[in-house]
């Protein structure tokens, strides 16, 4: 029993150390608030002011949107306009889907038939937009995100992306210097990521959507990556809070999105129920284990009482004495007589079952 006790705690702690393993990042994302990497108020220069022509702008003056045509839907013209009109000097990409796969095609055709295997259109706008932050640089923009100021102080950073509600990062609005290491590393790993969950929400978050792109972040930034390599975060105050914040407008949200929001709210009272829970079926697990050995032992090594035998050997003998007192898995064969008990049959036992 003592063994059986010891196997049975091990396969658990091993079952369990493999679940902790696994969403140890996602675990890690909801304790972890960017402020090592925020970008704060003070760096940042108050619009219109002159000191925005003394920074240095590596990111190319360049903004992607994507939309499945050519033909944006009128909720999102406003928006689109006040990023094409206060941007005059930029270049503008509206990336459609037969120009996106057209792209994926020609510079990336290893990653051809997942961009055309994804179940949701979304899962293809979400991937071609890492693609061309990490091919061309530039900054992208959600078209539902409007732009409430330029965008040139954030030309001044590597790569950037926004902070979001209740943890991680998004990717509704992202800035990046060609071949930036996080986007290239970010789209080696979007075949990896691609699994069907549950909810379409959950599916789209966890393979091309902010969930992500925020565990692909949170595993990142331990490699410590130097000054040109690091990524810098746009808080929410920054991204869309106040008059001099640099976009307006939210993102997309449906029900199963309120659902996973309110998961991310209320994530200590889950995990201390997540961790009761474990640990009551590990005692019901263990309660069960207990009684199947219980039962197999009591089936397999009942004794029973042996039928007499007339030997003529004395009853004394030490071989008598031993057979008497063997379990019903040994099971009764008839033998030849031998030299020493000639005339008499003698029991003697073989391994078997008590059924047999």
């Amino acid at each position: 029993m003592r063994r059986g006790l010891l196997t049975f705690v091990l396969v658990n702690l091993l079952i369990l150390s493999f679940i902790i393993r696994s969403v140890s990042t996602l675990l890690s994302l909801l304790v972890e608030d960017a402020a090592a990497d925020a970008i704060q108020l003070l760096e940042l220069p108050p619009p219109n002011s002159n000191l925005i022509e003394t920074r240095p702008q590596i990111i190319p003056k360049l903004i992607h949107q994507t939309y499945k045509n050519e033909t944006t839907p009128e909720a999102w013209v406003e928006a689109q306009k006040s990023c094409i009109d206060l941007h005059p000097d930029y270049e503008y990409i509206l990336w459609t889907n037969e120009k996106s796969r057209d792209f994926i095609s020609a510079e990336y055709p290893w990653f051809l038939d997942t961009f055309d295997g994804y179940k949701y259109p979304i899962q293809r706008a979400d991937s071609i937009r890492y693609f061309v932050l990490a091919h061309y640089g530039g900054t992208y923009i959600d078209l539902d995100d409007g732009c409430n100021r330029r965008l040139d102080p954030l030309l001044a950073y590597p790569a950037w992306v926004r902070r979001t509600a209740p943890t991680g990062i998004s990717n509704d609005a992202m800035g990046s210097v060609p071949k930036h290491p996080f986007f290239l590393r970010t789209i080696e790993l979007l075949q990896q990521y691609d699994r069907s969950w549950l909810l379409p929400y959950v599916t789209v978050m966890y393979t091309t959507g902010p969930l992500f792109l925020s565990v692909i972040w949170k595993e990142y930034m331990p490699t410590k990556p130097s000054e040109s390599a690091r990524v810098r975060i746009l808080m929410q105050d920054e991204y869309n809070r106040f008059s001099w914040s640099f976009f307006t407008g939210n993102s997309w949200h449906g029900e199963d999105a309120r659902f996973i929001f309110w998961l991310g709210q209320h994530w200590v009272f889950l995990t201390t129920i997540g961790f009761a829970l474990a640990g009551f079926v590990g005692i019901c697990l263990w309660w069960i284990y207990g009684r199947v050995v219980l039962l197999g032992t009591h089936y397999r090594y009942r004794y029973i009482k042996l039928p007499s035998i007339s030997l003529s050997c004395p009853s004394s003998s030490p071989t008598r004495r031993a057979r008497r007192m063997m379990p019903t898995l040994l099971r009764r064969v008839s033998l030849e007589e031998d030299e020493e008990l000639a005339g008499v049959t003698k029991t003697s036992y073989e391994l078997g079952r008590h059924d047999d």
